[in-house]
């Protein structure tokens, strides 16, 4: 199993710090497993393949890119910083 953990400050709360970890087993295309902490409290779900899918045909994106789009918001930081934005509701 693969994860990643990154910092975020979600524009719903720019003073606010969040952590947000992100497991899968291989790709995220397959469904993945969030978990987002605020240090004090801690949440946690998962997406499924199907999941996925629907997300993909309900948007009218193709699923490859999809999953491609949630690479770059939920994994590569790096590459992606300034791109996306988080809102905590």
């Amino acid at each position: 199993m693969e994860k990643t953990l990154n910092r975020i400050h979600p524009v719903s709360d720019p003073e606010a710090t969040y952590f947000l970890q992100v497991s899968w087993e291989k790709d995220l295309g397959t469904g993945f497993g969030l978990l987002l902490s605020d240090c004090q409290c801690a949440w946690n779900g998962t997406v499924s393949e199907t999941d996925i899918s629907r997300e993909a045909a309900e948007i009218e994106m193709d699923r490859e890119k999809y999953v491609e789009e949630l690479r770059k918001a939920l994994i590569a930081r790096e590459e992606s910083s300034g791109k996306y934005n988080f809102v905590i509701s």
